[in-house]
């Protein structure tokens, strides 16, 4: 059993269901990787991207950790057993010889190959990665066969961007999510707060998040404590620039409402840091780490098992990302829920096809992997790496 080929494109991808919207050049790498072993006649195949919103991350990928993946012998990638490929084992070849720090890229690009390594090896198993994933990293207990789901998107519109807005979250209400999650910080404080309530005229304060994407400096996060406390929001998201634990310290005296950190961070290292002086309370805030921009599963795991260590519960991890990936990750290990970006980021956002939350909750895809195939659109992108 070996990795026969690694193939990498980057893609555009959107902030906006119309990606016809200036949405700031961001893309996404796709990677597939071929292995020797056949299903039906055909190669094994796993498929893989670098999450939302890090930029693609073609040249790491190509020029260092896909040469790794290739150049191992194939004892060094797979389970001592012979049964599939190990994703730890091969995170162990990937990063040989790195040295500690630069995570801000580099991990990015590991976790975009660690999700295709593990769509690769469930699907050998001929496994949905969640039943494969519980094995290594989860809670004891079975897969929850449905988790906890919320609506992310809300970003600025370039014309009528509340009457937009509005209608982007009747849209998610439509589809059948409960509770959604919106974008500050972009904007005048005063515009920011039009719109939260133009979402609450839809929706409980307590089914409404806001993404302020690290945009506030001490002062703005005062000012903005003092605005936004009195809604009672669901929780305030990223509040000032990742590293900046003072700021977010500072506040949690005066906003006793939940807050949420962590996306913005890709380390075990960054975890504690943020554990030790951030001034998160884990009885009500959450923590929302992108396991593909943590280094990939392998890297995720150790910050929950760190954090969990400190008294965090693991139903205060909520993954960032959107997709189906988070689906397995939030199933197997035992958290307390997925973001899903059913409008934006397409193909890569939302369920597979035909699926919608029920009673704001979703499923995993149950097919072998981690579903790509489910979700027509995106099956038919990540296949053109393959050729014609």
């Amino acid at each position: 059993m070996r990795i026969v080929a690694i193939r990498e494109r980057a893609v555009p991808i959107s902030r906006h269901a119309d990606p016809a919207l200036p949405s700031g050049g961001l893309t996404t790498s796709i990677v597939a990787v071929v292995t020797d072993v056949q299903r039906d006649g055909q190669p094994v195949v796993g498929y893989g991207f670098s999450s939302i919103g890090r930029y693609a991350q073609s040249g790491l990928i190509r020029e260092r950790f896909a040469l790794r993946l290739l150049a191992a012998p194939p004892s060094a990638l797979i389970t001592p057993d012979g049964a599939t490929l190990d994703p730890f084992r091969a995170w162990d070849v990937m990063m040989a010889g790195e040295k500690p720090g630069g995570h801000g890229e580099r991990c990015v690009a590991v976790g975009t190959l660690d999700m295709a390594l593990w769509d690769a090896a469930a699907k050998i198993l001929e496994r949905p990665l969640a039943d494969v994933l519980v094995r290594w990293g989860g809670a004891g207990a079975p897969p929850a066969p449905t988790v906890p789901v919320y609506a992310g998107g809300g970003y600025y519109y370039p014309r009528h961007d509340r009457a937009h807005l509005t209608a982007e979250i009747q849209a998610m209400q439509a589809l059948g999510y409960q509770q959604v999650k919106i974008k500050i910080g972009g904007a005048p404080l005063a515009q920011d707060i039009a719109r939260i309530e133009a979402v609450l005229a839809l929706l409980p304060a307590s089914d409404v998040a806001v993404d302020a994407m690290n945009a506030y400096d001490a002062a703005q996060s005062e000012e903005a404590v003092q605005a936004l406390a009195p809604y009672g929001l669901r929780w305030w998201e990223d509040v000032c620039d990742p590293l900046d634990f003072e700021t977010l310290a500072a506040i949690a005296a005066s906003y006793p409402p939940p807050r949420a950190a962590g996306e913005a961070l890709f380390s075990l290292a960054e975890a504690r840091l943020l554990a030790r002086h951030g001034g998160l309370r884990p009885a009500q805030d959450l923590l929302l780490f992108d396991p593909v921009h943590c280094y990939g599963l392998p890297g995720y795991l150790r910050i929950v098992t760190y954090l969990c260590a400190q008294g965090w519960p693991r139903s205060a991890f909520w993954p960032h990302g959107g997709h189906l990936f988070g689906l397995h990750v939030v199933s197997a290990l035992g958290l307390g829920g997925a973001e899903v970006n059913p409008l934006c980021f397409q193909p890569f956002g939302g369920l597979a096809d035909g699926v919608a939350p029920s009673t704001g909750h979703v499923a995993p895809p149950r097919a072998p992997g981690i579903g790509f195939e489910l979700k027509a659109d995106l099956h038919r992108l990540v296949r053109t790496l393959l050729g014609p």
